[in-house]
């Protein structure tokens, strides 16, 4: 059976794209190009596949609210949240991963937002690409990859969508549109808000909503920035010289912290 290949567009790719309000100035195109472009480059498929201490943390801190929900014993155990940091092999992380992400755990014992919900979906963080969701618009096609935490089902039936988060990062709220357009396509007919859920501050931030007309432009514009995106791969692949043309360096204080600056001649 011959494998069809469309454009595809998420989250990711649109925050790669463009930055978000007010992170302009950390905003780097090339990084698209490296994650995207040359991601199977020998020099450069290692770094990618080296985890930041952030990326770390959410990683661990996601799969954390997952194995308290596989056994709800851990939750009212006093020894739940050592149970828990077993499973996570927490004992031979660094100290700083160590110690942030038990905190998770003990906040979320605490304060287990989750328990007695109607969970729908609950992912434990590390299952790889999800399925993909095919948009058709006319005679086009796209894949639209949503890798959502979780999903609640109110008692009016509404789907509840939320995204857990860690750090200081400030919410994205284009992040939650994509989600509630998957939804849209996932759960037709059926009402569905956003929200994200920072684990280490404990903090929601507003239900986030959107129209059918919304999701409509939404999807609209996923289709330009897949097709844009495809038009960069397909660039590069036939001049890879022009790399720093198409996928244009942005050198500033976001260096310091990118995976890339030991391969990046524009690392400031």
């Amino acid at each position: 059976m011959q494998t069809v290949w469309r454009p595809f567009f998420s989250y990711n790719l649109w925050s790669l794209f463009e930055p978000a309000i007010g992170q302009e100035q950390r905003h780097c195109p090339m990084k698209r190009g490296f994650l995207k472009a040359r991601a199977k480059e020998p020099e450069i498929a290692p770094l990618i596949q080296q985890e930041t201490t952030y990326q770390e943390i959410g990683l661990l801190a996601q799969q954390g609210i997952y194995e308290f929900h596989q056994d709800m014993g851990r939750l009212t155990s006093d020894d739940g949240v050592r149970q828990v940091a077993v499973i996570l092999d927490l004992e031979h992380r660094s100290q700083e991963v160590r110690d942030r992400v038990n905190q998770v755990l003990v906040n979320y014992r605490a304060n287990p937002v989750l328990l007695g919900k109607n969970i729908l979906e609950l992912s434990r963080g590390d299952e790889g690409f999800p399925e993909p969701i095919l948009l058709r618009s006319g005679n086009r096609e796209c894949n639209l990859f949503a890798a959502i935490d979780c999903i609640v089902l109110e008692p009016d039936g509404t789907l509840y969508i939320i995204d857990f988060k860690t750090g200081k990062s400030q919410f994205d709220r284009r992040q939650a549109y994509v989600y509630l357009l998957a939804a849209q396509h996932l759960y037709p007919n059926q009402e569905a808000i956003a929200s994200f859920y920072n684990l280490e501050s404990q903090t929601w931030s507003d239900p986030i909503r959107a129209s059918a007309v919304q999701l409509q432009v939404l999807e609209m514009d996923l289709f330009q920035f897949a097709q844009r995106h495809q038009n960069d791969l397909q660039r590069y692949r036939g001049k890879s010289a022009s790399f720093e043309q198409i996928f244009p360096p942005h050198p500033g204080y976001q260096c310091q912290t990118c995976q890339f600056q030991s391969v990046c001649q524009f690392a400031a």
